[in-house]
């Protein structure tokens, strides 16, 4: 026999609850469910973002921070054309995360020439703003060039030729070197007009030195094998 222990009523063998006062009657021999929790048990996948979605994102924020920085230059902040600089650099920015975000097929080759004209054109775009454009044409636009052609074939070597650890590394430190002197030569040729290197005599010099290691420890293959094992690559 068995009563409910709340009005104690006696209860039939199978009843679930009391028929008095409809409490729940409950076994101690029956182990106890647990309840569910308030989170799901299974775990979900949080869906994808599209490109399609990131390069409109993308597209949206650049362009209204352009058409917002011209309104306020024409209505509130005038007397220079300060919005030119902010204008540029949006544009530069979407040209340099259009292959990363909207066009990932697009090829690096082709992509960073666009990433140097896109510079090109804002540094063109300053000439508006400071009213003179002797330093975009005698060092800007040449610097731009110089830097452009020097990413474009170091990425040709980083690509096209044999490649690990020690030959990437030689290509980029070699292409540090040619960038300080080409920059220093670019920068005395506008300034001083002559070119005498200083500080890009340094850095080439060292690079050369590192340069040197490098391809000695590729010649030897003893030498090779023991910077792998050192670095773990």
């Amino acid at each position: 026999m068995s009563y409910c222990v709340n009005c104690g009523v006696e209860l039939d063998a199978s009843a679930k609850a009391c028929p008095l006062c409809n409490t729940p009657v409950i076994n101690p021999k029956q182990p106890v469910r647990e309840s569910k929790t308030p989170f799901p048990e299974e775990k979900e996948k949080v869906e994808t973002v599209k490109r399609k979605d990131m390069g409109i994102l993308l597209t949206t924020v650049v362009l209204a921070t352009a058409i917002t920085c011209a309104l306020l230059n024409a209505f509130v902040f005038q007397g220079i054309i300060w919005s030119l600089a902010v204008i540029g650099v949006c544009v530069v920015l979407w040209v340099i995360l259009v292959p990363v975000v909207i066009y990932h097929r697009l090829p690096v080759y082709v992509s960073l020439l666009f990433d140097g004209i896109a510079v090109a054109v804002y540094l063109y775009m300053l000439v508006y703003m400071i009213r003179s454009d002797a330093w975009f044409w005698g060092l800007g636009l040449p610097i731009v060039a110089y830097v452009t052609a020097l990413v474009e074939l170091t990425t040709v070597c980083l690509r096209k030729l044999p490649r690990s650890f020690l030959t990437g590394a030689l290509y980029i430190i070699t292409g540090i070197g040619l960038l300080c002197g080409g920059l220093e030569v670019l920068i005395d040729r506008y300034v001083a007009g002559a070119v005498s290197l200083r500080w890009s005599a340094v850095v080439m010099t060292v690079c050369v030195i590192v340069d040197i290691a490098i391809i000695t420890m590729l010649s030897r293959r003893r030498l090779r094998n023991m910077v792998r094992r050192r670095l773990h690559f």
